[in-house]
């Protein structure tokens, strides 16, 4: 179901396997052929896409998650390396692991993305496609991959039992700030503190993702 007006779902045509680093020309030509006030999102297959199996992007207005303000203020960007002319930033205090990348060339923006993906197989001793979602934008001639490394799909608070479980199941657009919870009294039960947890707890770690930064360039 959408959960913003104008939320769309953009599939392959192919039954294909959802996979990022196969595909991320396209999702760079659709932050451009989308242009300015649209983000496209990606769900990773075992964390937050609807259909696993079929390839799918979806796009959605700017400004309807909170990160789409958070990674405008710079108080909380902090550069770490530049990559083939890539930047590499960490956003700071927001409550989960945040890398954006962003470039000038998609060519290069999309290189960097899969070095980052072939890193984090490393780190974390993996051949599969790490967990993360997705974010991407283009404006004034800059592609900006918005990228949430992940380490579980769901919190564990979903599968307890009774009136203990809370059914959410975080993908791009919760880890963009806009948690979506089918069930009426978990949203009425779920506080900040909560929320907090939940994304400490489906988050990648920080030292991984900044170990993860530094293979990158060794």
């Amino acid at each position: 179901m959408p959960v913003f007006s104008s939320h769309l779902t953009i599939c392959h045509i192919d039954h294909r396997l959802q996979s990022i680093s196969e595909n991320i020309d396209t999702l760079l030509q659709l932050m451009v052929d989308f242009g300015l006030g649209w983000k496209l999102l990606y769900n990773g297959p075992k964390c937050g896409a609807s259909a696993p199996d079929h390839l799918h992007f979806q796009a959605v207005p700017s400004g309807k998650m909170p990160i789409d303000k958070e990674i405008e203020e710079t108080r909380r960007l902090t550069l770490l390396r530049q990559v083939e002319g890539v930047a590499l930033i960490l956003l700071r205090d927001v409550g989960r692991e945040v890398v954006m990348l962003q470039g000038d060339e998609p060519s290069k923006a999309g290189a960097v993305l899969k070095r980052f993906l072939s890193a984090l197989k490393k780190v974390l001793l993996i051949d599969e496609e790490p967990m993360m979602n997705i974010v991407g934008s283009y404006s004034e001639k800059k592609w900006r991959l918005v990228i949430f490394p992940r380490r579980k799909h769901r919190p564990d608070i979903f599968f307890k039992e009774g009136d203990e479980r809370v059914v959410v199941s975080p993908g791009v657009i919760d880890m963009g700030g806009v948690l979506i919870t089918p069930v009426g009294k978990d949203f009425e039960r779920l506080d900040a503190a909560a929320v907090e947890s939940i994304y400490r707890e489906v988050s990648l770690e920080g030292r991984i993702v900044e170990k993860t930064i530094s293979t990158m360039v060794e």
